[in-house]
């Protein structure tokens, strides 16, 4: 039996939802493993509150894919995923860092981040990175940008968060 279009964009948005929830959750096991255990590990400060505008962590990326999937543009969300690869800056008009941020297997987004308005954010290959911003869609799996605060106030202040770091 033959699946139709509509079946068989289903059936991807879900092995894409379940192939980022795993990815995201293999993450955080990966970094679990590495914490000491037991009372005696227990750091002698509290560590410091998650941002509550970040997503919770079981949200991953799903606003994205869908997002991606539903190739819609001018949407407000997060993006979490490491980075794949960093590319030169773009200095024509206003500068601005650009890397690609792997956010599911088959998914890259192209982060871009004004140079002019905020410092740049110290990446490298395979860092994991939290950011929120106003995603564009393209064939390529599109792009984030408004990563930073907006002097005019038009959009929502956007940010990327690194090793404990907010850059906006």
């Amino acid at each position: 039996m033959a699946l139709s279009a509509r079946q068989a964009r289903r059936a991807l948005v879900v092995i894409i939802l379940v192939t980022s929830f795993w990815w995201v959750q293999r993450g955080v096991r990966s970094v679990d493993r590495r914490q000491p255990v037991g009372p005696a590990a227990a750091p002698a400060t509290p560590a410091p509150s998650r941002p509550q505008t970040a997503p919770a962590p079981n949200a991953g990326n799903a606003a994205l894919i869908d997002a991606v999937h539903q190739q819609r543009s001018h949407v407000e969300l997060f993006a979490i995923g490491r980075v794949a690869r960093l590319l030169p800056d773009d200095n024509e008009g206003s500068r601005h860092q650009k890397f690609l941020l792997r956010i599911a297997p088959d998914l890259t987004v192209l982060l871009v981040y004004n140079l002019d308005l905020a410092r740049r954010v110290p990446v490298a290959m395979g860092d994991s990175v939290t950011a929120r911003g106003e995603y564009i869609w393209n064939e390529k799996g599109g792009l984030l940008h408004w990563t930073h605060k907006d002097p005019a106030g038009k959009h929502q202040p956007g940010w990327v968060d690194l090793k404990g770091t907010r850059y906006q």
